[in-house]
């Protein structure tokens, strides 16, 4: 089987394409700066540059897609335009008659809303995948149509994830929670200063879950070989449900830093982190770790987002279960294994004396 990975180098895309090459798949790994990492066929294209598409997938044996990438611009309009383009070109370059299977990753923005109106669907918990979209433009819903109408049209069979937050290890990929609470931590534990939640008190309070990036590249390989799961929408998170009240507790006890109460209204990282670059270079070279500029590991805004929301965010997975998918994760392990990971790689000092 030879499988095209859209976005090789992000969080999801990179551990599917690391786990897909396990698997034994021939793996074409496409991003704008193509790298050869663990067995993936690199391949550099600018998706939103037709001619560039074009050339670099022609006569490439490409049978399953698996499109695990976007990109943000200003506002949501904007966001369809460019989202919209760049699958566009993709399916241009491709031999239509050869694709089996398409797998398309979006997210719980397909319940909450864009970005610009985050929230404003109040979708019922816990999100089910047969809710109706949330009006407005949503660059999620322009992607799984464009999917589906070339699915539709040549006979191809597709699957839509929707993950909640993604944990994971994903060098060079900022917006990854999981890293930049461990950066977070590792510079509180450095400075002395207290562990304190950035979010709201409905984070702080409510149910919730997450994803890990292995699990989900899983459930996108069963999908995309399993007759029965072909042309089917599927949640995807670990299996179990949290409170960020004790898990934060427990990060900060990995981390053996004090933790603060919640406080009453959010304390942003964004602002919590202000000037700090100089403090983790010097952190960096005490320790000597890998990477000295905090801005190419941590991304506080986005980590922000996540906890700032100020309703409840739980997933069904009752569908995948039916459908047969029954892996799970517990959220815990996944923080504390990707914080083990960091360390050893001497992204961030050693966790224990």
């Amino acid at each position: 089987m030879s499988g095209l990975v859209v976005g090789a180098t992000g969080i999801t895309g990179g551990n599917l394409a690391q786990y897909l090459v396990a698997s034994g798949w021939t793996v074409y790994g496409l991003s704008r700066r193509a790298e050869r990492t663990g067995g993936v066929i690199p391949v550099a294209a600018d998706l939103l540059d037709a001619d560039s598409t074009a050339t670099a997938l022609k006569s490439l044996p490409i049978t399953h897609v698996f499109y695990c990438t976007w990109t943000q611009r200003d506002n949501e309009k904007d966001n369809v335009e460019a989202n919209g383009a760049m699958m566009n070109n993709l399916f241009a370059a491709l031999d239509p008659e050869r694709l089996e299977h398409v797998s398309l990753v979006t997210g719980t923005k397909q319940y909450l809303g864009s970005f610009e109106a985050y929230g404003s669907g109040r979708v019922e918990t816990p999100f089910r995948e047969s809710a109706e979209r949330v009006p407005g433009p949503n660059f999620y819903y322009t992607l799984e149509d464009i999917m589906r109408d070339v699915a539709e049209r040549y006979g191809i069979a597709w699957n839509v994830h929707r993950p909640h937050t993604v944990i994971g290890y994903a060098p060079g990929n900022i917006m990854n929670m999981g890293t930049t609470l461990a950066v977070y931590a590792t510079i509180c534990r450095e400075t002395g200063k207290a562990f304190t939640f950035p979010g709201s008190q409905e984070q702080w309070h409510y149910l919730t879950d997450l994803t890990d990036a292995l699990l989900l590249a899983r459930q996108m390989e069963w999908a995309a070989l399993a007759p029965g799961a072909a042309n089917q929408a599927f949640n995807t998170v670990n299996g179990d449900v949290f409170r960020w009240r004790r898990l934060w507790h427990e990060i900060g006890g990995y981390f053996g830093v004090e933790v603060a109460d919640c406080p009453d209204t959010p304390r942003p990282l964004a602002s919590q982190m202000a000037g700090v670059e100089d403090t983790w270079r010097t952190i960096a070279q005490t320790h000597g770790l890998i990477e000295p500029d905090v801005t190419k590991l941590a991304s506080w805004w986005h980590t922000d987002g996540d906890l700032g929301r100020t309703q409840e965010c739980v997933n069904d997975i009752n569908k995948c279960r039916n459908f047969g998918f029954h892996a799970h994760r517990e959220t815990r392990s996944v923080f504390f294994d990707l914080f083990d990971r960091l360390a050893a790689e001497r992204i961030i000092p050693p966790i224990r004396a």
